[in-house]
């Protein structure tokens, strides 16, 4: 398989029409279906199901996206990375994290190596937010700078460089019953709609175990950003249990944060390739991701990357 079918592929993929992807890719539609075609005669499968001028991706081709779509990122950045050489431009700075760190974190790092001056701040800056996994796929294949995931991160060929630690809290609706408490303990949880992750290996883990079944916890809601999670609680639909970065770094009107009286702590890394050294503009935004995680989240605590087993 070759880039051009590659292309084709994830075009189709996301336009659902070959059409479509024909004229996204500047291409024509016969040389799109080629493509295509050729693709899956080399994999052996179909990967759409065809219908006239509409096409239905198949089962399989909704596997292979996700892995397509990873390697297209990847060369991508390597084809912007030759053109910037050749007009002999810095190399910018490629950050990945999970949707709250990407969301809050990430920009106010970004702005306290703005405010140090134009020398501080990258040429171009290639921000993007994915799942924990993804981020950590990407770390792994060098396609990126810097990566800001939430652990468990513990795979070979990362270099973690510390570990952010904070509490986890409640956001409610302003005229909420709870809005009124300091903190909100396990007893006046129980009975309460909660809303909260659905990825049993990090933070929903960490919610039930602290929380239990004495306090009689009922998930209605789970999903899979804090934002979802604020807004459905925005919504009417419950108590929303979420990490605090999405929380303190994105407040909505309407809607309170509080403390829990019962300690969940969210646990966030700061990863780059194993083993490529960290110099300029990537160490400054380390050490800027930190100032703005101090400020952003209270109760923030630095941990050394070697408490990583223990703490979790």
């Amino acid at each position: 398989m070759d880039l051009n079918q590659l292309e084709a592929f994830a075009a189709v993929m996301t336009l659902g029409s070959v059409t479509g992807a024909g004229r996204s890719l500047g291409r024509s539609q016969p040389a799109v279906s080629k493509a295509i075609g050729d693709l899956e005669s080399e994999l052996g499968y179909a990967l759409f199901d065809r219908n006239g001028p509409r096409v239905t991706p198949t089962a399989k081709a909704f596997l292979l996206y996700e892995e397509v779509e990873r390697s297209l990122v990847g060369l991508r950045s390597i084809r912007e990375r030759a053109l910037e050489i050749a007009r002999e431009e810095v190399h910018p700075v490629h950050l990945v994290a999970t949707p709250a760190l990407a969301s809050t974190i990430a920009p106010a790092a970004l702005q306290l190596l703005a405010a140090d001056g134009q020398h501080a701040f990258p040429e171009h800056v290639h921000l993007r937010s994915a799942s924990a996994e993804q981020v950590v796929h990407a770390v792994l294949h060098r396609t990126v700078s810097l990566g800001l995931t939430s652990l468990p991160v513990a795979h070979r060929g990362l270099d973690l460089h510390w570990i952010g630690e904070a509490p986890c809290v409640a956001v409610v609706r302003a005229d909420h019953p709870l809005a009124s408490k300091d903190k909100l303990t396990r007893a006046a949880l129980r009975g309460q709609r909660v809303i909260t992750m659905s990825n049993r290996y990090r933070l929903r883990q960490r919610v039930e175990l602290a929380l239990g079944e004495d306090s009689q916890l009922d998930v209605a809601i789970d999903t899979n950003t804090s934002f979802n999670a604020i807004m459905a609680a925005r919504a009417g639909l419950g108590v929303a249990l979420v990490e605090p970065a999405t929380a303190y770094g994105m407040p909505i009107e309407g809607m309170v944060v509080k403390r829990l009286a019962v300690e969940i702590p969210f646990y966030f890394g700061v990863v780059t390739p194993y083993g490529k050294p960290v110099e300029g503009v990537t160490e400054r935004l380390i050490d800027a991701v930190e100032q703005a995680a101090r400020t952003t989240l209270q109760g923030f605590v630095k941990r050394d990357a070697s408490l990583h087993d223990e703490l979790l």
